[in-house]
Order: C-alpha cells, then sequence, then structure tokens
C-alpha cells in the first residue's frame, strides 16, 4: 500500500478539480438574431437527457454568443464538435470577444454554410453540428450561467461519424475532436480500445 499512496497527493479543490473534469470535448456555439452573429468556444457542455435529446452548456454573462442567444426569439442556437483541423478557429473563437473586436469572425478565420436556408450560421470543418433550441431556465441561467438546449436537428460528416459511431482511427488524426486544457494546450482524443 505505500508504494501505491507515494503518488496519491491532495489537489486544489477548486482549479484542481476542475481542470480533472475539463477534458471533455472542445465545442463551439453560434448563434444569430438576423443582424447579429457570433460563435464562441467552450469546454462545459454535457448531456442531459435522451428522446429527445437535451444539453447543457455554459455561457458567461460577458460573451456576445449568449447576448445574442437571449435576444434571439426563437431560442436557437448551434453546438459545432471541431476537431484538429478546425482547432486555430475554435481557439481564436474562445480567445476574443466580439465586444472587443467587432470584426472577430473574420479575423478569427470563421467561415459557415447553412445547409437548410435558413439563416444559421454552421461553423466550417467541424465533425458535426446539433441545433438546439433554448429551454429557458431563467434562475439557472442568470445564477449559474447554465443553458439548456433541446436537439431540433442535427448533422455528421460521415467520414467520421456514421450516424451511431466514432470512426477516428479510419478518418485518421485530422478528425479526431479536440480537448482544451489550458493556456493553449489542447489534447486529442486518442487510440480506442476494446473489451
Amino acid at each position: 500500500m505505500a508504494n501505491y499512496m507515494k503518488h496519491i497527493k491532495p489537489i486544489d479543490l477548486n482549479e484542481g478539480t476542475l481542470r480533472l473534469l475539463n477534458l471533455g470535448e472542445t465545442i463551439v456555439i453560434s448563434a444569430t438574431d438576423g443582424k447579429e452573429t457570433d460563435a464562441m468556444a467552450a469546454a462545459w457542455c454535457c448531456n442531459l437527457d435522451m428522446n429527445p435529446t437535451k444539453l447543457t452548456v455554459v455561457l458567461d454573462k460577458t460573451h456576445k454568443t449568449r447576448e445574442i442567444l437571449e435576444r434571439q426569439p426563437k431560442g436557437e442556437f448551434i453546438i459545432q464538435i471541431p476537431n484538429v483541423k478546425t482547432a486555430p478557429v475554435a481557439f481564436a473563437l474562445g480567445s476574443v470577444s466580439a465586444h472587443d473586436d467587432p470584426d472577430k469572425l473574420e479575423h478569427c478565420g470563421a467561415k459557415f454554410f447553412d445547409p437548410e436556408g435558413l439563416g444559421r450560421p454552421f461553423l466550417k470543418g467541424c465533425n458535426a453540428w446539433i441545433v438546439c433550441r433554448l429551454i429557458p431556465e431563467p434562475q439557472n441561467q442568470k445564477k449559474y450561467d447554465l443553458f439548456i438546449g433541446e436537439a431540433v436537428a442535427a448533422w455528421a460528416d460521415d467520414r467520421v461519424f456514421d450516424g451511431r459511431h466514432w470512426h477516428f482511427r479510419k478518418a485518421g488524426r485530422a478528425w479526431r475532436t479536440i480537448h482544451y486544457v489550458q493556456g493553449g494546450r489542447f489534447y486529442m482524443i486518442g487510440r480506442g480500445f476494446d473489451l
């Protein structure tokens, strides 16, 4: 037991536990109200329920993307799952505020498409896109910056996701999801194994 315990050390309860749990895939959230569009990177997105799919995402009060979402009549936002090849754009979107740089999207290299022609901003080059409708929970949004969305439409690039399963090994390194740690450091999803 002594050999095992020599490597077990206490960590900071706040930042340490945050870093332990912050390995989920990095996402990009975009929203538009028809006049303004913004996108931001986020690491705190989580499944909440299924059938219908619901998810949670944390959007700080300081972000322009949140402002746009909150004033948008339909309450729609898009969750994108970037990959290694789109990591520079995702990182830039998470590092620059549209409050400080009105041309943020252009300066970050963000390019968008709209598969249905409904005016929705889908970030190009990602692995998947989920359109969500906000389920308003004003107390959670105000107190915890926690937003709940219900998936209303979704798309994936079939080179890496076949509708049910990820195929990272077959698709190659550029398609692997990215996982932000801190200070510009990312990890990409690793090798799979079967039991």
